[in-house]
């Protein structure tokens, strides 16, 4: 098993997630520049956070056009692992390889703090340890997190259970009191319908120690593992 961790320019997020899959989840793992054409000894990419361009134009409308991202359309249409995380999320929906967008937060303002999120869906490979409605706290930072899409996207979201995170209070409710971004229907994750891309806003990477404030970020990544793990065997 082999990880792959994207480095745009701008990335800031990269040895974040390296740690994690190296320390917490004790696997292999490389980092990836964005001018690299050739995936085939991975079995899982991540999409890390960060500034990728400096978010000229729009956040990940420049990245969708580097080199690596056509290696990763294809690694992602063989049924291999893609996880896009906050500028992650927003360029593989700039790529297409999600539906919607994201736009600049309600409040026009850059949030940085934790927020509880809620496991909506459990059949997906990054949640399938976890269990349906659990609450998760994971940092959120972002000024673009407002996740916005259109009526029929929305209901084929719905209908194909591919929203995998939403926001909420500590109790599971959700409201739009919970909702940091004004995202629709409290949005923070979602996944395509093969369920191998995943894309979501928070954090992960940084609550997979409880000495950081939490350690709930660690079930995604080990869901992951397991789930490669499963289909090698």
């Amino acid at each position: 098993m082999k990880f792959g961790i994207i480095v745009f320019p701008g990335s800031n997020c990269d040895h974040d997630a390296y740690h994690v899959v190296s320390k917490h989840v004790g696997q292999p793992v490389d980092f990836i520049w964005h001018k690299e054409t050739d995936l085939s000894s991975y079995d899982a990419i991540i999409v890390p956070g960060g500034f990728s361009y400096g978010d000229y134009l729009r956040a990940g409308a420049l990245a969708r056009f580097s080199p690596v991202m056509k290696a990763v359309k294809k690694f992602a249409g063989e049924g291999k692992f893609v996880f896009g995380i906050c500028n992650g999320f927003q360029i593989l929906c700039e790529s297409g390889l999600l539906p919607g967008a994201l736009m600049r937060n309600e409040n026009l303002h850059f949030i940085c703090k934790h927020v509880n999120i809620r496991v909506e869906n459990q059949n997906t490979p990054y949640t399938n340890e976890i269990e349906k409605g659990k609450v998760l706290s994971i940092p959120i930072a972002h000024a673009e997190g407002n996740y916005v899409c259109d009526e029929a996207t929305f209901h084929q979201l719905e209908e194909n259970n591919q929203i995998v995170f939403r926001y909420c209070d500590e109790n599971g409710e959700t409201t739009d009191a919970t909702n940091p971004n004004g995202s629709l229907s409290n949005i923070a994750g979602i996944c395509n319908q093969d369920r191998n891309v995943l894309g979501m806003m928070p954090h992960p990477e940084r609550a997979c120690e409880e000495l950081l404030g939490s350690n709930h970020g660690r079930d995604i990544f080990r869901s992951l593992t397991n789930q490669i793990t499963e289909l090698a065997a």
